[in-house]
């Protein structure tokens, strides 16, 4: 090829490669850190749902009672051997929880209750003042009954006993109302525990 042509044809060559370079957009990197990708939810054990299991049975056998008219029964899940489901208006939560051995002693648990209802707590003195005895089957049951802020406040009845070495509450809480209007019936359902130590 010519000499002329070819410093011509570079020429050319530099003016497209120039123009090429106009138009380009400028490229920028930057360095990104990976991020580890989150591992894969566990997935629940079938017939759970997520849902909290319920207790195991206790050894030795299991408190029974007989529920009042219109009242439900169903498991209790978590700490609750049994969950009741109370037919009045308000709030009332009735349950059957059981811990193994003495679970604390009567005194921490009834003051345990008082604070759940914002009362102060009691002595022995005032504990024995405040508990009253039920003759059951299941054997001898120390209720209590206490309310704060009046009629427009919170109830809480519950009873407490020991059965092969277990201790078992059965406690009704809520609105003043609901736990009065179903005093009486959870009153029957405390008088006719009984101990199946088939169970």
């Amino acid at each position: 090829m010519h000499p002329g042509k070819t410093t011509r044809l570079a020429a050319v060559l530099a003016l497209l490669a120039g123009a090429t370079a106009c138009d380009r957009d400028e490229i920028t990197h930057f360095r990104v850190a990976k991020v580890p990708a989150a591992p894969p939810a566990a997935a629940a054990p079938a017939g759970m749902a997520g849902d909290v299991p319920p207790p195991p049975k206790p050894a030795g056998g299991s408190l029974r009672w007989t529920l009042p008219r219109g009242w439900t029964e169903a498991e209790g899940g978590a700490m609750r051997f049994a969950t009741f489901k109370v037919p009045v208006k308000g709030t009332a939560d009735a349950s059957v929880v059981v811990l193994p051995g003495p679970a604390g002693g009567e005194l921490a648990n009834v003051n345990r209750w008082r604070g759940q209802i914002g009362l102060p707590a009691l002595d022995e003195p005032g504990l024995a003042a405040a508990r009253k005895v039920l003759a059951t089957k299941a054997g001898p049951l120390r209720v209590y009954d206490f309310a704060a802020g009046g009629t427009t406040g919170k109830r809480l009845l519950a009873g407490l006993t020991e059965a092969a070495g277990n201790t078992w509450f059965v406690k009704m809480t809520g609105d003043a109302g609901a736990v009065g209007a179903a005093r009486d019936d959870f009153m029957k359902l405390l008088g006719s525990l009984r101990f199946d130590e088939s169970r």
